[in-house]
């Protein structure tokens, strides 16, 4: 083995010193002290080589020249600056590994209008919890080291703390009640769903509920008001026996929720009427509203003189008409007025003529739609109205959305659901009844006899919000 011993090596010439001798040969640097590169000179790797021993110290390298504006793949190493100008996107983290780090920065500070989310890769955690986290903070950043399998990627530098993978949905709004692992909201007047928090667990943020519109106003001697409109979805992480309704898992009647508000619109029930011959048609009832899902309004009963009932959520009953056999039916009117999936409501019963034109249809409910009056002996019978549709979403079976009864001599049964009974036998007879507070149900028609009864008010609406909190 040949040996050189020198102090210094100095380049004679040319701008390249070679020390070391080519490929399958090593180069060794023994000292204490080693000394790569000058002052304001660069030291760096040839192109394909690569470096061990030296590690990270806890940083990365930003990468400037390429801002992101859609989903991508991160790599160890690497900071991102995430552009949300446009909308959300999802930054996908690597396979972990011990002392691997990721660090993504708000580039333009519209995280707080749309969010960044962060997913592990496969079943990895983050921060020891299952499922995605979520960046909503305007200007806000985040680093995530890989530690192990039991607490997966950490955040070492995070600048809201919220932000480590909550577990579960929180929320505030109406009156709380829990069933089981669920919250359930209830709003049976104007409101807001406060959305605080949402899962890491994207599934577990498409909320159950159920929106039921404002019952319609029976007719004075006429038809019942129909029932509100009816809308149910369940999720299926909320458990309990839906309506026959259930519009899950339709897109248009799935509710995912973000951390934001969301008014809550009760819909008021239908005016009835003031009795006497010149009195018409009940009032429709107000629309529900929460997210994206309206239930609309029930339709009003129709009144003396003929009047057809109106469409709505559920369609009004038709009203009384003459007692000449060459008249035409008085139609109720239509239900799941405006249309949707499943249908919100049926339509109302027709008031009759002939025989039975001192009676009117009774106003559509949920599932059912309203009876056609009908004279099956010396007095002419209130069509009854339709049934509502019972759901469990509160934790008890209870029903709602029922059509109200038509007037007559005497009058029919409110729907289950409550719906109001018709009036019997005009102004001396027995008055007609409301449909019941915030069940959605139609106000029965008025009597028709010896006077011209009133039609009662509709019931107002409900709106419940269910989802798991534990």
């Amino acid at each position: 083995m040949s040996k050189i011993e020198v102090d210094q090596i100095t380049q004679q010439s040319g701008t390249t010193l070679t020390v070391g001798g080519g490929a399958c040969k090593t180069a060794t640097v023994d000292a204490t002290t080693v000394t790569l590169g000058r002052s304001g000179g660069t030291v760096s790797l040839a192109s394909g080589a690569t470096q061990s021993g030296f590690g990270r110290t806890g940083t990365v390298d930003w990468q400037t020249g390429s801002i992101k504006t859609a989903t991508f793949t991160a790599a160890n190493g690497e900071g991102y600056f995430c552009n949300t100008t446009s909308g959300e996107f999802t930054v996908n983290l690597p396979a972990g590994s011990a002392g691997a780090i990721v660090s993504v920065q708000d580039y333009n500070n519209t995280f707080d209008s749309n969010k960044l989310t962060i997913t592990p890769n496969g079943s990895e955690k983050i921060n020891g919890g299952e499922g995605d986290i979520f960046l909503d903070t305007e200007g806000e950043g985040l680093t995530l080291v890989y530690v192990d399998g039991t607490v997966g990627w950490r955040s070492i530098q995070d600048s809201a703390f919220a932000d480590i993978g909550s577990e579960f949905l929180t929320a505030t709004g109406g009156t709380i009640t829990t069933c089981g692992n669920c919250k359930i909201h209830t709003f049976t007047g104007p409101g807001t769903f406060t959305v605080c928090a949402i899962s890491g667990t994207v599934a577990d943020n498409t909320v159950s509920y159920m929106v039921v519109a404002g019952g319609g106003g029976g007719g004075t001697s006429g038809g019942g008001g129909g029932a509100g409109g009816f809308r149910e979805a369940k999720s299926p992480i909320t458990p309990y026996t839906a309506s026959p309704l259930d519009g899950y898992p339709s897109a248009p009647n799935r509710v995912t929720v973000t951390a934001t508000s969301f008014p809550i619109t009760v819909g008021g029930g239908g005016a009835g009427t003031s009795g006497g011959k010149s009195s018409g048609r009940g009032t429709s009832g107000t629309n529900s509203i929460f997210s994206t899902i309206t239930s609309a309004g029930g339709g009003g009963g129709g009144g003396n003189g003929g009047a057809s009932g109106i469409s709505g959520g559920s369609g009004g009953g038709g009203s009384n008409n003459s007692c000449s056999p060459n008249y035409l039916p008085i139609n109720g009117g239509s239900g799941n007025t405006p249309p949707v999936s499943p249908a919100q409501g049926s339509a109302g019963g027709n008031g009759l003529p002939g025989t039975a034109c001192n009676a009117g249809g009774g106003g559509g409910g949920a599932t059912a739609a309203g009876t056609n009056s009908s004279q099956p002996g010396s007095f002419a019978l209130g069509g009854a109205g339709g049934a509502g549709a019972t759901t469990n979403i509160t934790g008890s079976p209870v029903a709602r959305s029922g059509g109200g009864g038509g007037g007559g001599q005497p009058g029919a049964a409110g729907g289950t659901g409550g719906g109001g009974a018709g009036g019997a036998d005009g102004g001396p007879g027995t008055p007609s009844v409301a449909g019941t507070t915030n069940t959605g149900g139609g106000g029965g028609g008025g009597g028709r006899g010896s006077g011209y009864g009133a039609g009662a008010a509709g019931g107002s609406g409900i709106v419940i919000i269910r989802y798991k909190f534990q």
